[in-house]
């Protein structure tokens, strides 16, 4: 069962537990028998979403008034924040796709052979099963460190057409925004066949992306505008706010005319599903609720809006406690790449990388504490660590606004756990008013005692 930080202090003082896992922190129980453990039930709930999916252990007392109405109380003993990595994923496929195309062209002939493969059914692309995957892979380790009896799940799905247009309706929907239109020719009536950024006419006329494919922009119609050559090869793919800097009435003009970008509602739309039959795997009861009654569980209990929160606050929720908990942030990093090389411009090698992932005991990705005596800086550093050969370490706290420490050297480092893929970052809960250490206890973990199943020790 998941303990306070002032319990997990004690059962370490009094040598009845010992440290299993630093993050999220779990104790053993070396003292206790079977016979003498019970645990209550727990419900693990999610709150997924396309960069960052909250997660939150409730323990759930429920309670029947005079009227015969059960009202369920949400006891708040953990939360966590997972930010995902799809788009580092997707920028990293395309980038490869390019130099594998701009080798292609420049070697001999290479036929492609995107035609000659076949995907199974329920195929979702990389950047969109990285989200999946790890969603599930916490929801597994949650439940083997607590006793999980059930998972809620919310079940939101974004109506991307309104968010566009607020007020759409009937056979609108069918129609869309180039109903009877060619892009090009919907483009020219709609800028009125002249240059958004230097208003000229009469000139040729190219296709602009607002916000640049480069920086991630769409190809929607709504992120295309025409701009003279002149004008399209001076912008580039900078960013349209510092390119008109000095003429903001046009800039506001234009991205009054841009829409939103609507690249994490498919996200969400696409993967819910694919999460909710991977849930219903585990073998637990599995149930959804809407981002409505969320919301409105969330505003009638005077939340602030996070996603570990509104996880808390998914399906029937009368009552909240232990809001105040801190967070513990795990940021999606990965293990490292397989390539032995580095690429220039072209997709050519132009540097050799070392075999070895391993320098004095380290790897890039340990959780690693750094105590330096004297200098430059002195003091105690604690992060993900980024090895070199050379034994100058950088370390990496993962707390917004903190930057990253270089050169330490890997004589002060001490092992706190072995690099998993994710990076571990603490942040205290919007309620906190302490600071430091203090506010960021991770809650403790004490692992149920071997050889009995969850339904016996519940009873």
């Amino acid at each position: 069962m998941p303990c306070s930080e002032k319990r997990a202090r004690k059962l370490l003082g009094a040598g009845r537990a010992r440290v299993h896992r630093r993050y999220p922190f779990t104790l053993r129980l070396i003292d206790r028998q079977p016979a003498d453990s019970r645990l209550q039930a727990l419900e693990l709930k999610l709150d997924p979403g396309s960069q960052t999916t909250g997660l939150a252990l409730c323990r759930v007392a429920a309670s029947v008034d005079g009227d015969g109405v059960v009202h369920r109380v949400m006891h708040i003993r953990f939360l966590m924040e997972l930010v995902h990595r799809g788009r580092a994923i997707k920028q990293a496929l395309q980038a490869r796709s390019a130099m594998r195309r701009r080798r292609r062209g420049n070697l001999r002939y290479r036929a492609p052979r995107f035609d000659n493969r076949t995907r199974k059914a329920g195929w979702l692309p990389p950047s969109l099963q990285h989200r999946v995957d790890t969603t599930m892979a916490w929801a597994r380790r949650l439940c083997k460190l607590a006793p999980v009896t059930h998972i809620a799940q919310e079940l939101v799905r974004f109506d991307m057409q309104l968010m566009q247009n607020a007020e759409i309706s009937g056979v609108e929907y069918q129609q869309g925004e180039l109903a009877g239109y060619e892009v090009r020719e919907y483009l020219l009536e709609k800028f009125g066949r002249s240059c958004q950024y230097c208003d000229a006419t009469g000139v040729p006329l190219q296709v602009e992306h607002i916000h640049a494919k480069a920086r991630g922009g769409s190809s929607r119609v709504s992120n295309l505008a025409l701009a003279c050559a002149p004008c399209n090869q001076k912008k580039d793919s900078r960013d349209i706010r510092a390119f008109l800097a000095q003429d903001p009435t046009r800039l506001a003009r234009i991205l009054a005319r841009a829409k939103a970008p609507l690249r994490d509602a498919a996200a969400v739309n696409t993967t819910r599903w694919a999460l909710f039959e991977a849930l219903k795997g585990t073998g637990l009861s599995v149930s959804t609720a809407s981002g409505a009654q969320t919301k409105c569980n969330r505003t009638r209990l005077g939340l602030p809006k996070t996603h570990s929160l509104d996880a808390a606050c998914t399906g029937q929720a009368d009552g909240v406690t232990g809001a105040a908990a801190p967070v513990l942030v795990v940021k999606c990093s990965g293990r490292g790449s397989r390539s032995r090389t580095r690429l220039n411009q072209f997709g050519f090698p132009r540097a050799y990388l070392s075999r070895s992932k391993t320098a004095f005991g380290f790897r890039t990705g340990d959780m690693v504490l750094a105590t330096v005596p004297n200098g430059k800086k002195a003091g105690t550093y604690q992060g993900r660590v980024a090895i070199r050969q050379t034994g100058s370490f950088n370390i990496q706290s993962g707390k917004p606004g903190v930057p990253t420490v270089q050169g330490i050297s890997q004589k002060h480092c001490k092992v706190l756990q072995r690099g998993d893929g994710y990076g571990y970052a603490c942040q205290p809960s919007p309620y906190s008013t302490t600071k430091g250490n203090e506010a960021c206890g991770l809650g403790a973990f004490p692992l149920r005692p071997e050889g009995r199943s969850v339904a016996e020790q519940l009873g």
